[in-house]
């Protein structure tokens, strides 16, 4: 089957070497490593296979693809297979996708102090939402929320925050019973 389009592939083979030259200082071996396999993804590099049609002797080569976690082409299907198992698993109701950013400014201080300032974080997202939902005004229900912490730029808190999605039901009704997020999470280190 013949691509259409470009793919973060195309990208990485045109620009990686520029931007591994621009960027080496900060740039991990892992990093190295992902844009190299997406790099190598279906090519020649990584061997293949030909297919014949035993009808009419037609021959298609088909590359070896790198299998690499990080690489948009390999984990199409398995996206697509998580995706839709998830979506077997929601409640029917409706959902908020909410974005809570850290500021700029608390960057260093979130570095330096991972554990207590994602603790902060996630108990005043939780408190947040509760308070807004229990409010009658706005929605006058008992809420439960999923969250996770969603980082840019490959390094904890550059710039990033709790996001996730919020189900919302109706009123008086309990969907979940939410505990302190400290107690079910993993330690950081």
């Amino acid at each position: 089957m013949a691509r259409s389009g470009l793919e973060v592939a195309d990208v990485f083979r045109r620009y990686s070497e520029a931007y591994r030259q621009t960027h080496a200082a900060v740039l991990s071996s892992a990093q190295h490593r992902v844009m190299s396999a997406i790099e190598l993804c279906r090519t020649a590099a990584l061997g293949g296979h030909v297919e014949q049609c035993d009808h009419c002797g037609h021959k298609r080569v088909w590359y070896n693809s790198c299998r690499d976690r990080h690489c948009p082409s390999c984990q199409c299907l398995p996206r697509a297979q998580w995706l839709e198992d998830r979506r077997s698993e929601l409640l029917e109701t409706q959902y908020f996708h909410v974005v809570f950013t850290v500021p700029n400014e608390i960057a260093a201080i979130a570095y330096q102090n991972k554990q207590e300032v994602y603790n902060i974080l996630f108990r005043a997202v939780r408190d947040t939402l509760q308070t807004i939902a229990a409010d009658p005004k706005h929605l006058g229900a008992q809420i439960g929320f999923l969250a996770v912490l969603h980082t840019f730029y490959g390094a904890f808190f550059v710039k990033g925050g709790p996001q996730g999605s919020y189900p919302f039901s109706l009123p008086s009704v309990s969907l979940f019973d939410l505990e302190d997020v400290s107690s079910s999470r993993p330690t950081i280190e």
